[in-house]
């Protein structure tokens, strides 16, 4: 069985990493990486296995990125979103985009030797470095994503139980508000997708994950 060190940065509460463990010949060491301790916290009761660090996930890879064989980073979305289009004709206050994004993809690209994979959304202007698109996300990775399904979240026109269904997880029991519970799903990799990335990296790609 291959043993694979894993690097799950900007974790979330694991929606990426929700079917990995069902990769049949591998054995997974998984660090997590989350900075808000509330969300870090759930995480750990879904995974209870993984070494879950609340920290800053920019920094911790830079420090870190040498230990391990695969890395999925993905870095906050909200200032390359497509949805910064409709900011300044709303009255909202123009952003940079955060190029914490792209300073991850060069690092990853000119210096990592494992496999690597960093999600982020279809950004609003062309990107300066050029991804993989895969079901309506950009990837930048230094290994093949094979086609899937088309299929999109449409976050915006789907109902929230549906959305929870949709992810497979049960936020019950941890009575959040309801904000941020929308927040912390809508924030979810579809795990289909997550596992299938991951069959990619180690040469087991399915065709087409039902997603």
């Amino acid at each position: 069985m291959k043993k694979l060190k894993v690097l799950n940065s900007y974790c979330g509460i694991g929606g990426n990493r929700k079917l990995w463990d069902t990769i049949p010949d591998i054995e997974l060491e998984i660090t997590a990486v989350e900075y808000k301790q509330e969300i870090a916290d759930i995480y750990h009761d879904f995974f209870p296995k993984d070494t879950i660090v609340v920290a800053d996930a920019h920094q911790y890879l830079l420090d870190h990125y040498k230990e391990y064989d695969f890395i999925w980073s993905s870095p906050p979305c909200p200032t390359h979103s497509r949805f910064n289009l409709i900011q300044e004709p709303q009255g909202m206050k123009i952003r940079y985009p955060d190029m914490a994004l792209y300073q991850e993809i060069i690092l990853l690209q000119k210096w990592f030797k494992g496999k690597y994979c960093v999600e982020n959304v279809i950004t609003y202007y062309k990107p300066l470095i050029a991804p993989q698109e895969v079901n309506n996300h950009y990837y930048w990775a230094n290994f093949l994503i094979t086609p899937v399904e088309k299929t999109t979240r449409h976050i915006r026109r789907q109902k929230h139980d549906e959305r929870l269904n949709r992810v497979g997880f049960n936020l019950k029991k941890f009575n959040l508000k309801r904000t941020f519970e929308k927040q912390v799903i809508n924030n979810c990799v579809e795990p289909e997708l997550g596992e299938h990335i991951l069959n990619c990296a180690l040469g087991k790609q399915k065709q087409k994950p039902l997603i």
